[in-house]
């Protein structure tokens, strides 16, 4: 299908920081064919006016969990370890794959009504979140999380569920639908794991070219657990056993040290910044200032629902560019382009797509339109600084994902809403709370 968006302003996220008014977008098929300020020739199935809307790169949520929406505001008012240990472990014991279906779907329609366009996604019965994702039209990078409890001496990748989980799901999945799904190795994190799984993971990372996918420094508890077993940080442990050799993800970072940061800018690895779920775990603030400042990439994620509550980047993204400013007492600790660029353009590079995140010809036409009639986004001297500070996911009117829309005014157009809910109601939270 061929789409012409007229009369739009566009935020290209190509590093010029420059918005593009009154332009033109042409979308052949699931790539962007022209943006310009001529209107291009030819014919199109369909033509859009935007006239008063605004056009950005979908957003890219670098870490999350997409069935813990089942556990929305469980357990709240915890520190993460007893947060995990005493509510969420003991509810994930019971899901199975419909449940897990169902908690999927309802994660994914409300970040498309977000704006959402791309995820990096860390769960258990990962296939199934993988057909889920299919389905809704987005693209994902997926991992299962590798965790081994088990000790040292006893490890066997034949009989550790994680290495044969992690064979499954790159077997049947890595680079399907064209690289709509990607697999990324993983481990859940060091104090829930050890050396063996480390090294067994890192070997099939370097053997299938996959990146990888680990929650680092997330509490002070687990930095200085690992300090105490290893001498060494979770980001430097790990890198003993060859685990960022292929680059990835590091999410949380709130404790990682300058000496982690060079360790991460050298191996290609970016920090994927969590704030709403850190500061409600009490967790911390993570250095992004310090990090952006020594080359580390920084991307941004809402980590999962139960602990954030939201699948709301235009949130993060605005907490992500004041928090730096508040804690530092320095209005130009962060600014507006910068959290715009780590919730797009960044996220794509954390997930090693380079086909996304930017509006230029030959990218995916991942796409979202916000409609800056609303009185919250009126006036605009600046459309970027409105769209991280005053916008809301409800002025986004149009969600296109590889060239299809997928969310329009307020219409979903690939998830059937009331069987979720149907799903989620009759189905899910009853298995998991009675």
């Amino acid at each position: 299908m061929s789409i012409l968006f007229t009369n739009v302003t566009v935020l290209t996220m190509d590093g010029s920081r420059i918005p593009m008014k009154e332009a033109f977008v042409s979308v052949e098929g699931d790539k962007i064919a022209y943006v310009g300020k001529t209107r291009p020739g030819g014919s199109y199935d369909r033509v859009v006016d935007c006239t008063g809307k605004v056009m950005m790169p979908g957003f890219v949520n670098a870490h999350t969990h997409l069935p813990m929406t089942l556990m929305r505001g469980y357990g709240g008012g915890h520190d993460l370890q007893s947060w995990l240990h005493d509510y969420i472990f003991p509810a994930e014991a019971k899901l199975d794959d419909r449940a897990v279906a169902a908690g999927t779907d309802l994660g994914l329609a409300e970040m498309i009504a977000t704006g959402v366009t791309c995820v990096a996604d860390m769960y258990m019965h990962t296939p199934v979140i993988a057909q889920r994702i299919v389905k809704a039209g987005l693209s994902a990078n997926l991992s299962c999380g590798g965790v081994y409890f088990g000790a040292p001496g006893d490890f066997s990748e034949d009989k550790c569920n994680d290495c044969r989980n992690q064979r499954i799901l790159t077997e049947e999945w890595h680079g399907r639908n064209g690289g709509q799904i990607r697999v990324d190795a993983s481990i859940h994190a060091e104090y829930t794991s050890n050396a063996p799984l480390w090294r067994w993971m890192a070997d099939y990372a370097k053997e299938h070219g996959l990146r990888m996918h680990v929650h680092t420094s997330e509490t002070v508890t687990e930095h200085e657990g690992s300090m105490e077993r290893n001498g060494k940080t979770p980001i430097q442990v790990l890198n003993e056993y060859g685990v960022w050799d292929n680059g990835g993800i590091a999410a949380h970072c709130v404790y990682t040290t300058a000496e982690d940061w060079g360790l991460m800018k050298d191996k290609n690895v970016s920090c994927v910044h969590n704030p709403w779920s850190n500061l409600k775990l009490g967790s911390g603030i993570a250095p992004v200032p310090a990090m952006r400042k020594a080359g580390v990439n920084v991307a941004l994620g809402s980590d999962g629902m139960s602990s954030h509550n939201a699948a709301d980047l235009f949130s993060d993204m605005k907490l992500a560019a004041c928090l730096p400013c508040g804690a530092g007492r320095d209005p130009m600790a962060m600014g507006a382009w910068d959290a715009l660029e780590m919730a797009t353009v960044n996220g794509a590079r954390a997930l090693g797509r380079t086909d996304t995140g930017v509006i230029a010809p030959g990218y995916l036409a991942d796409l979202i339109l916000v409609d800056f009639s609303h009185p919250n986004l009126t006036p605009c001297h600046d459309p970027v600084e409105s769209l991280v500070y005053s916008a809301r996911p409800d002025n986004v009117v149009m969600n296109m994902a590889r060239g299809q829309v997928i969310y329009e005014n307020g219409v979903f157009l690939t998830i059937d809403l009331d069987r979720v809910r149907g799903e989620v109601e009759g189905y899910a939270l009853p298995l998991l709370f009675g």
